[in-house]
């Protein structure tokens, strides 16, 4: 059975509800939650109780309430015929449909930054892969880094409503666990890759930046699948 709430952050203090305003509780439940998934402090499958999240942070359950549908609707929390509502886990083909997304997203991205980006924030994007090289042995530096560097190219496609189907796309990659960027290994190889990226974005090669991103995530996505599903075939 999947773990509660119980044995992980219902012991722990939390603020005191009064000192929050009312139309700030369920904003704050809602981070709290999101960042409980994002670092991995509840693991897919982990159930979540409206009681014992409104305990643990000392509120109501209105706001927690309105922020476990919050979840609901961002696909982090679902329902499940036995356990009731649960972190999110996805099985291979969740996995394999939430990459086709990425790779699909991440190429339009380095495309239209190829074409629209400014000079200044070209530049930028290749300060970043400089820096980049000398990260080596950091992982938790490593990881925020390659957050860094991608959310530059989504900035410099200068499209608003791609900006916000990548970040839900990137929503649900935490439910894959741990950043691939904290693996020494895939962090070496994917130094090259965003090189490579930046170059096709400096030359403003549409084509080129597009396919370089794209096989990023291709190779991402090989990495991840043979840890999540080591017993299986691609």
């Amino acid at each position: 059975m999947p773990k509660s709430l119980t044995s992980t952050h219902a012991r722990k203090a939390a603020p005191a509800g009064e000192a929050l305003r009312h139309g700030s509780r369920s904003e704050h439940v809602y981070r709290k939650l999101r960042h409980a998934i994002e670092q991995g402090e509840w693991a897919p499958g982990q159930r979540v109780m409206e009681v014992e999240v409104a305990a643990w942070l000392n509120l109501s359950r209105t706001p927690v309430r309105d922020a476990i549908r919050r979840l609901e609707r961002e696909g982090l929390l679902q329902h499940e015929r036995h356990n009731g509502l649960v972190v999110a886990r996805l099985d291979r083909q969740a996995v394999m449909e939430l990459y086709v997304m990425r790779e699909a997203l991440e190429g339009m991205a380095a495309r239209l930054c190829a074409r629209h980006a400014s000079d200044i924030e070209v530049q930028s994007l290749l300060d970043l892969v400089e820096h980049e090289r000398g990260l080596s042995g950091d992982a938790e530096g490593v990881a925020r880094h390659n957050r860094r560097f991608h959310e530059a190219i989504h900035r410099g496609a200068h499209n608003r409503y791609l900006e916000k189907s990548l970040a839900a796309v990137n929503d649900s990659m935490w439910l894959l666990g741990k950043p691939l960027m904290l693996l020494p290994e895939r962090a070496q190889t994917a130094v090259r890759e965003h090189a490579e990226l930046a170059a096709a974005i400096m030359r403003r090669d549409p084509d080129a930046a597009e396919s370089a991103a794209r096989a990023h995530v291709r190779a991402a996505q090989r990495e991840r699948l043979k840890r999540l599903f080591p017993d299986q075939n691609e």
